[in-house]
C-alpha cells in the first residue's frame, strides 16, 4: 500500500461539476492499493497516518496529530501510485490492485480511520476526479508498506 500524505488548509474532490468531498484543515491522503495488499496493511497505514505528528503545537513545533489539531482526512483513491515507469514512457500498472480488491481495501482503509474517530471524507473510487488542495507548509510524506518489515505488517516472515 502506498500513501502520499499532505497537510492541507483545505481540500476537495470534484466529479464532473459536483463537489463529492470537502475538508478544511487536515490531511489529504492519496492512497494506492497494490495487488498483494491485505486489509491489515490498510489498518497499519491508517494507524500511522493518524499517529503522524505533523501539525504545529503552540510553540510552532511539529508535535500534534491531525485529531489533536482538530483536522479532517480526505482520502483519494490513486492507483497510479503503483505506476512503474522504469521502462519506456507509458506507466505499467500491473502491480496495482485489480479494481474489486482496490475498492474493498480503499473502503477498509477509510473505515479504519473512521473506527479511530477521525473525521473522514473520501473521493469516489473509479471516477475521473479533480482534486483541489491548498497545501500547508508544505508538509508532504510518502508511506509505503513495500519497505516495511513483514513483522511490522503482521505477516509471517
Amino acid at each position: 500500500m502506498r500513501a502520499v500524505v499532505q497537510r492541507v488548509r483545505s481540500a476537495s474532490v470534484h466529479v464532473a461539476d459536483e463537489a463529492v468531498a470537502t475538508i478544511g484543515p487536515g490531511l489529504a491522503v492519496l492512497l494506492g492499493v497494490g495487488a498483494d495488499d491485505r486489509a491489515e496493511d490498510g489498518e497499519r497505514v491508517a494507524a500511522k497516518v493518524l499517529a503522524l505528528r505533523i501539525f504545529d503545537d503552540e510553540r510552532g513545533r511539529l508535535d500534534r496529530t491531525v485529531k489533536e489539531a482538530g483536522g479532517s482526512v480526505l482520502v483519494v483513491p490513486q492507483f497510479t501510485l503503483y505506476g512503474d515507469v522504469r521502462r519506456g514512457r507509458r506507466p505499467d500498472f500491473t502491480r496495482a490492485a485489480p479494481p474489486e480488491l482496490g475498492r474493498r481495501l480503499f473502503d477498509a482503509f477509510c473505515g479504519a480511520l473512521r473506527g479511530a474517530d477521525a473525521a473522514v471524507a473520501q473521493g469516489r473510487f473509479g471516477a475521473d476526479m479533480r482534486i483541489v488542495l491548498e497545501a500547508d507548509g508544505p508538509v508532504t510524506l510518502v508511506l509505503s508498506t513495500d519497505s516495511w518489515e513483514e513483522a511490522d505488517l503482521g505477516r509471517k516472515a
